[in-house]
């Protein structure tokens, strides 16, 4: 990825994103990496979110706030964590069958509320 340019690329956009408004950008990036982390699963995305937050320096807000969306965000959908999958496998192992579409459909309703709210309470109390 370093050598693509992205990690560069995305150091740039997030310093630049929070010199204009820091709470924006920590609400912003925390969203997106929620979302990648369902895309991509929460392991490589952190692990870039990370690599891009160390080289742009970023303010502990914004760090926070790509941790929480790191966090919450896999609660979307079965592939966003490797723990997501590896418990199906354990229930399904016991006999409860759960859908990746019941997953999906509960994690619709569960997942965006819990991370607005602890996206938003995080900048509220930090960005003071």
């Amino acid at each position: 990825m370093g050598q693509t340019g992205i990690l560069g690329a995305l150091s740039q956009w997030l310093q630049a994103a929070t010199e204009g408004s820091l709470p924006a950008t920590a609400l912003g990036a925390g969203t997106i990496v929620a979302v990648a982390s369902n895309l991509m699963n929460n392991l490589p995305v952190g692990l870039i979110a990370g690599s891009a937050a160390t080289a742009a320096s970023l303010p502990h807000q914004v760090t926070g706030a790509l941790l929480i969306g790191v966090d919450l965000g896999p609660n979307l959908s079965v592939t966003g964590s490797l723990a997501t999958i590896l418990w199906l496998v354990a229930l399904r192992r016991e006999g409860h069958e759960i859908s990746a579409w019941k997953f999906l459909s509960l994690g619709l309703v569960v997942m965006p509320p819990a991370l607005l709210l602890a996206l938003g309470s995080f900048v509220v109390l930090q960005v003071r």
